[in-house]
């Protein structure tokens, strides 16, 4: 049997869930813009899951729009918001679908700031707030990295930023279910999310808009999600999301801890038989699931694939970029050098895994590491 170490990259669909959407998709085929009853029903189903959403983050459900996922939350957001000339600020350590739009949306004329991390991967709240001036419009971050799992100041920045009246924009996708999101007390006017990182389907995300934010859509046409996204609704990924949302809910802080365990037995025994080992990032500042470690003198990507043969998937960086032989730029910006960070894997926790699994995965490091070492020594 596989062990599955990667769940920053997606999660195994809880078993609840796939009988929700299941039912849906045998028996709740109705359009649900359509007024007869299939589509009443179908329409009920996509209320119902709204509020699952909007109870687990605790806003109004009137704030939940439905995406395709996280990476057309954040596009939205950003091409919503920005016009040439206007001024946004951002950190080093953002995921591929907020860096790549600011890339498209500066060569346009937007100007933009980047604020660099500290050497665990997180950037400082005054120096987020005092890149602010009179032309900032947006001010968007991660909540938590994807690759190291970094958790960021966004509260006090949320703060700065409401009372300055700067529109404030949080990639959460891979913080909701693995830590508390309370939009009571973070008062963001944007938040993007994937069913896919807590359980739920692919293809299914929310995003959060509150207040008197407003953002031009982003897909025309239909003018369903009270015309932000034009296009009949993914009823069935939709119900997903919200049953997700709910054993989230239900679940949060136990599996939370749990993850912490694994973690830490998994880290203990890496520290505790590899030699030139260093953890990416600070246990008091990461999510409880993530491990980034680097085994200096290994290649990351053959130690990779050592561990897939062995039937353990893990992964060097952030699986928008497999494939990638590039050095990470999080690692990069937290002051590696490009060898530290190409020697550097992510193991991710979550539902499913057990102390037999990480200890399984103990003893094929033990195994694997030195003969990688051996084999790229110069």
């Amino acid at each position: 049997m596989r062990i599955y170490l990667d769940h920053n990259a997606t999660t195994p669909v809880r078993p609840e869930v796939v009988d929700a959407m299941t039912r849906v998709l045998r028996e709740g085929f109705g359009n649900p813009s359509s007024v007869y009853l299939e589509g009443t029903n179908a329409r009920a189903e996509i209320e119902e899951a709204r509020m699952r959403v909007a109870e687990l983050l605790r806003v109004k459900a009137s704030d939940v729009r439905w995406t395709g996922g996280a990476t057309e939350s954040n596009n939205t957001v950003l091409f919503g918001c920005l016009s040439p000339g206007d001024h946004v600020v951002t950190t080093e350590v953002e995921h591929p679908s907020v860096v790549a739009p600011l890339a498209l949306l500066e060569e346009r004329g937007v100007l933009v700031t980047r604020v660099r991390p500290d050497v665990d991967g997180c950037v400082d709240a005054d120096e987020m707030v005092s890149a602010i001036n009179e032309r900032t419009k947006l001010l968007t971050m991660i909540w938590a990295n994807n690759e190291i799992g970094s958790i960021q100041p966004v509260e006090a920045v949320a703060m700065n930023c409401q009372e300055r009246g700067v529109l404030m924009h949080v990639d959460a996708t891979q913080a909701i279910g693995k830590c508390v999101v309370d939009l009571e007390q973070v008062p963001v006017s944007f938040l993007s999310s994937s069913a896919h990182k807590l359980g739920g389907p692919k293809g299914a995300g929310a995003l959060i808009s509150r207040g008197e934010a407003k953002l031009s859509p982003f897909l025309h046409g239909g003018g369903q999600e009270k015309g932000l996204r034009g296009g009949t609704e993914n009823v069935a990924g939709i119900v997903g999301y919200g049953v997700a949302c709910a054993l989230a809910k239900s679940e949060g802080a136990a599996r939370a801890e749990e993850c912490g365990k694994l973690r830490e037995r998994l880290w203990q025994g890496i520290v505790g038989n590899l030699e030139a080992v260093r953890w990416n990032g600070g246990p008091d500042k990461t999510l409880s699931n993530t491990l980034n470690v680097e085994f200096s003198g290994v290649a990351g990507e053959v130690l990779l694939q050592a561990l897939d043969l062995e039937g353990v998937a893990a992964s060097a960086g952030a699986a928008c970029h497999s494939g990638s032989i590039e050095p990470s730029g999080v690692l990069l910006s937290m002051g590696r050098s490009a060898e530290e960070a190409r020697a550097s894997l992510r193991f991710s926790t979550g539902w499913g895994v057990d102390e037999a699994q990480i200890d399984r995965v103990i003893r094929l490091l033990c195994e694997l590491v030195p003969r990688v070492r051996e084999a790229h020594a110069p």
